[in-house]
């Protein structure tokens, strides 16, 4: 384990609770893995090699009136410590677990994660409602891609529920290691392969895509969208997940404008997901 030590991040939203939200959307999409709220502080970590001044350009973008503090953690075993705060996660079908809760599980319906730099332990409500969403869609011998894969954990579910060929696309190269490990640890390497770079490049040249996976911030979903629409067929839906309750609407509208329609939500805590298909 590096010497070298974290950061502790400590962020007083000043805008009331819209906000507060995105305060939190800026966290997770930064790289947080999960929150602890004091108070009306949220309280988060970041590895030592995090870039902690885009961190707080995230946040004040977010709420500019917003207090943030960034220190030096204390010294800590992360592995021991995140084994106290992940637990298991029964999503229908299928449940997420960390490595040291996995024995004795049915491997055909267990996603195995440990906490990593890449987003997606299924301790996020994004993530959880992705993985509702989809086991109604995937068919056997889909081809699904997984766009902002972060930790795999999706096209690893979509692996498990039959999918014949998943691509992960993932910006960030630094998650790719953990996304790779992520998959030869479930046993699903022969179908799904990790590929860094831009989804808006990427997913044109892998097109027709029957299902598409995206757990991204709104507005990258939204510049999305025309690739979305042109990548699916008559038949083939995607599902959208990064989204605040308050923006349902305005995300409802932006699917519209490219011949999409709603047709499955789900929503838990602050965040709203959702099916589309050809209106």
């Amino acid at each position: 384990m590096s010497d070298a030590p974290w950061f502790a991040v400590r962020v007083r939203p000043r805008g009331g609770d819209e906000a507060r939200e995105a305060v939190v959307a800026a966290l997770f999409a930064a790289g947080s893995q999960a929150l602890h709220e004091d108070g009306e502080t949220l309280v988060t970590q970041f590895p030592p090699d995090c870039d902690v001044a885009a961190v707080r350009d995230a946040v004040l973008a977010a709420d500019a009136s917003a207090d943030v503090s960034i220190a030096a953690a204390e010294p800590v075993d992360w592995t021991e410590n995140w084994k106290t705060l992940l637990k298991p996660h029964e999503l229908g079908a299928l449940a997420v677990v960390p490595t040291w809760l996995a024995d004795g599980r049915d491997p055909a319906r267990t996603i195995v994660i440990d906490p990593g730099m890449a987003f997606g332990t299924g301790d996020h409500p994004t993530t959880r409602g992705v993985l509702r969403l989809m086991q109604s869609e995937i068919r056997a011998g889909d081809f699904v891609a997984d766009l902002g894969a972060g930790s795999a954990v999706l096209s690893i579910a979509a692996a498990k529920l039959g999918a014949a060929r998943v691509i992960a696309i993932e910006f960030d190269p630094e998650a790719i290691g953990n996304a790779e490990e992520n998959v030869r640890r479930n046993g699903v390497a022969d179908v799904v392969r990790v590929t860094q770079g831009d989804a808006h490049l990427l997913l044109p040249l892998v097109a027709p895509v029957r299902v598409i996976l995206a757990n991204i911030i709104s507005s990258v979903l939204v510049s999305l969208l025309p690739a979305m629409s042109a990548a699916l067929p008559a038949d083939g839906v995607a599902i959208l997940a990064g989204i605040l309750r308050e923006e349902r609407e305005k995300m409802i509208a932006a699917v519209r404008g490219y011949g999409l329609a709603v047709s499955h939500e789900d929503v838990e805590d602050a965040w709203w997901s959702a099916t589309v298909r050809r209106a």
